[in-house]
């Protein structure tokens, strides 16, 4: 088992990645990435895809991910549905996204149990409020819990909460 983390697109991130990475005692490897445009070069799918999928090999994976870190989660998920253990969503950023990008949630999501997956968002997120992130997350999967956070940010400390739903 290994636990990657998928942080959000703006390198500030990394920081939020670490420190999640240092609260979480999970008894496996966790790994942060680092998105390759944080160092060269502009975002790219497939590149980041490609530099993911060579960390698993064969093993159960955990994901926990924050903004567009969700979104490449569900690429992940439709490329390797069987390797998920579990799934934390914080953050999904919903507001002028394409029907291609909400589609990837649909297909990501409909490939695991409503129990594999929790889904915090802020109540007042600028990306997206938790009325339109519960609204979303039900059409795809009504039973997908979606958790509603006090913040008025797109940041997410909520590393005990990580931390009880990966370990139940």
């Amino acid at each position: 088992m290994k636990t990657i983390i998928l942080p959000g697109y703006s390198p500030h991130n990394k920081d939020w990645a670490e420190e999640t990475k240092s609260k979480l005692h999970l008894g496996h490897e966790i790994i942060v990435h680092n998105w390759l445009h944080w160092t060269k070069g502009s975002f790219s799918l497939s590149r980041e895809l490609d530099s993911i999928l060579k960390i698993f090999e064969k093993e159960k994976i955990n994901i926990v991910a924050k903004s567009v870190g969700t979104r490449v989660a569900m690429y992940l998920i439709t490329k390797n549905p069987n390797q998920m253990n579990k799934l934390i969503l914080c953050g999904i950023p919903t507001k002028g996204e394409s029907k291609v990008a909400k589609k990837s949630y649909s297909e990501g999501l409909s490939l695991l149990s409503p129990s594999q997956v929790i889904v915090y968002q802020n109540n007042k997120d600028p990306f997206a409020n938790f009325a339109e992130i519960k609204k979303f997350i039900s059409s795809i999967n009504p039973k997908i819990k979606v958790v509603r956070k006090s913040r008025s940010d797109h940041q997410y400390p909520y590393s005990s909460d990580f931390q009880k739903f990966l370990t139940k």
